[in-house]
């Protein structure tokens, strides 16, 4: 099930206003997906989150530097991932991520 995504997730996202960084933790709660995201000082809760085979969608929304509703999907593929971020009628951002090993440091 969706034990295959669980973990903590380095992201980059290629926006128009240059490269954001967020990390965000995906873990399994009475048998859902649930998850956080986690950038700068925000910490900010996954919505809708959805594994369909090896396609991972999620939407969340941000505060800074704009108010934004974000919606991502993703190809997920071992410890990799790539996909697009969209922000309402803005143009898509690309998205690359890996899970990070359990061995190194960092927030979560």
């Amino acid at each position: 099930m969706s034990t295959r995504v669980q973990g903590v997730w380095e992201l980059t996202i290629a926006t128009p206003i240059g490269r954001v960084r967020p990390v965000v933790e995906l873990r399994s709660h009475e048998g859902e997906l649930v998850g956080t995201a986690h950038g700068g000082d925000e910490i900010l809760p996954l919505r809708d989150i959805v594994l369909d085979g090896d396609r991972l969608t999620w939407k969340q929304s941000v505060t800074r530097p704009v108010r934004l509703d974000l919606t991502f999907s993703v190809t997920v593929d071992g410890d990799t991932l790539t996909g697009i971020s969209r922000a309402g009628r803005l143009p898509s951002s690309k998205v690359t991520g890996r899970r990070r090993r359990d061995d190194e440091a960092g927030p979560a």
